[in-house]
C-alpha cells in the first residue's frame, strides 16, 4: 500500500495518519510493520521503530501467512497496548487490543468487481476480523453502518474518522491552467474521470453519458479519464474502440499528484460516477482545487458531497449526461458548488482525521480484546 508513486486510497490513508500520529504524539511509541523494505523519509521519527517482516504478501495465501505466521507472532512477543490496521486486515493469532479501519465492504457487494481467490480471502476472513477487532474505524457513516449490518457489530464499536486531501491539490492560477489544458486538451475544456479504470468505477457509464452529452450539446468540451488500468473487460474496450467522440477523449494512465492536482485544479468539473465507494477522495481533492463536482447519488457519495456537488443515478447515462450540459453552461452553478464544496471541505482534514484516529486508539487499547 505504500509503494511511493503508486499510493492510491488506503495508501494514501496509511501514509497521511501514521506520520501525524508519530510527529503528534511524540511520547507513544510506534512499530510499523512493513512486508518489504520501503523508502519513505517521512516517516523517519524518533519515536518510530521500523520492522521488515517477510514474505512480501503479494498473493492471498501470503496474505494469510504474513498475518497469521509472521505478525500475529511479532506482537505476541512485543506485547503492544494496541494493533493499528490501516487497510483492516488483522491477525487471528494475536492476543492485544486491535483496531481495524475498514474502509468499505465493495467485495462484498460486488464480488464480480474483485478477482476471484482475492473476493474468497476477502469474505473468509474479514467477516472474522470484524469479529476479532477490539474496535473498528472507517471512513464515513454509510461505511458504517454497512460494517454493522453486514458483520453485525454493535455501532457503538466503529468510529467514524474520515480522510483529507493532500496538500498538492489546490487553486490553479489561470496562466497554470492555460498551459494544462494546452498539454493535456488542446487548450479546450474538459470534464475529469480520476480512479483506476476498474469495472467498479463505472467507465462504460461514463463514456456512454459522455456520448449523449456531446449528441444532446455541441460542445468542444473534451474528457480526460486519469487512472491506471488495472481491470478492463472486453465490452469496456470495445466501447473506448467505437466511441463517436472518441477524439475528445484523452487517457493520460497514471499521473504523478503534481500532475494530478494541476489537471483537477484546470478542469471544468469532476464528472465522478462510481456504482460503490466507502467514500470517495477525488471529491474531496476537487473541493481543494475549487472545481465544481457530479458524483454518484449512490453508497457513500452523496454524505461526502453533500450540497457540494450534482447528483446522479451511476446506472442512468442521461441522468449524468444532464449533469454534465448544466455544468457546461451554467457558469453560476459551478460557482455555486465551488463554493459549496470549499465549506465541505472544512469537514475533512487528515489532521481531522489523524486525532479521531487517535481517539480510536486509545479506546482500544483500554477495551480487553476479543480471544
Amino acid at each position: 500500500m505504500l509503494l511511493p508513486g503508486k499510493l492510491e486510497g488506503i495508501g494514501r490513508f496509511t501514509y497521511e495518519v501514521v506520520r501525524r500520529l508519530a510527529a503528534h504524539h511524540p511520547d507513544d511509541h510506534f512499530y510499523l510493520l512493513f512486508d518489504r523494505v520501503v523508502d519513505w523519509p517521512e516517516l523517519e521519527f524518533d519515536n518510530v521503530t521500523p520492522v521488515v517482516l517477510g514474505p512480501q504478501a503479494r498473493h492471498p495465501v501470503l496474505f494469510w501467512w504474513w498475518f497469521e505466521q509472521s505478525v500475529g507472532p511479532f506482537l505476541n512477543r512485543i506485547h503492544p497496548d494496541v494493533f493499528f490496521s490501516p487497510d483492516g486486515y488483522l491477525s487471528l493469532r494475536a492476543t492485544c487490543p486491535q483496531l481495524a479501519v475498514m474502509h468499505d465492504l465493495n467485495f462484498l457487494h460486488h464480488p464480480e468487481y474483485v478477482p476471484w481467490l482475492v473476493g474468497k480471502y476477502y469474505n473468509h476472513f474479514f467477516p472474522r476480523f470484524a469479529r476479532k477487532a477490539t474496535r473498528i474505524a472507517t471512513v464515513s457513516h454509510y461505511s458504517a453502518s454497512d460494517i454493522s449490518a453486514s458483520y453485525g457489530i454493535a455501532p457503538s464499536l466503529i468510529d467514524v474518522v474520515g480522510n483529507g486531501v493532500n496538500e498538492h491539490f489546490t487553486h490553479v492560477a489561470e496562466s497554470d491552467r492555460t498551459q494544462v489544458r494546452a498539454r493535456f486538451s488542446n487548450g479546450l475544456p474538459y470534464f475529469l474521470f480520476v480512479g483506476s479504470l476498474h469495472p467498479r468505477k463505472n467507465l462504460e457509464g461514463l463514456l456512454s453519458a459522455f456520448a449523449l452529452f456531446r449528441a444532446q450539446h455541441p460542445s468542444p468540451v473534451k474528457l480526460i479519464v486519469a487512472g491506471a488500468t488495472y481491470f478492463l473487460p472486453a465490452s469496456t474496450k470495445a466501447m473506448m474502440e467505437r466511441h463517436p467522440y472518441k477524439q475528445d477523449i484523452v487517457f493520460t494512465g497514471r499521473v504523478s499528484e503534481e500532475d494530478l492536482a494541476l489537471l483537477m485544479g484546470s478542469a471544468l468539473a469532476l464528472t465522478y460516477f462510481p456504482h460503490f465507494e466507502g467514500f470517495g477522495i477525488p471529491i474531496l481533492e476537487a473541493f481543494a482545487c475549487g472545481t465544481p463536482v457530479a458524483c454518484s447519488n449512490t453508497t457513500s457519495m452523496p454524505e461526502v458531497a453533500g450540497d457540494g456537488a450534482l447528483l446522479a443515478n451511476p446506472k442512468d447515462p442521461q441522468d449524468m449526461a444532464v449533469c454534465m450540459q448544466r455544468l457546461a453552461s451554467d457558469s453560476s452553478l459551478r460557482t455555486r458548488l465551488m463554493e459549496a464544496g470549499t465549506l465541505r471541505l472544512q469537514h475533512y482534514q487528515w489532521d481531522l482525521t489523524a486525532e479521531a484516529v487517535y481517539r480510536s486508539l486509545l479506546l482500544t487499547a483500554k477495551t480487553q480484546p476479543h480471544a
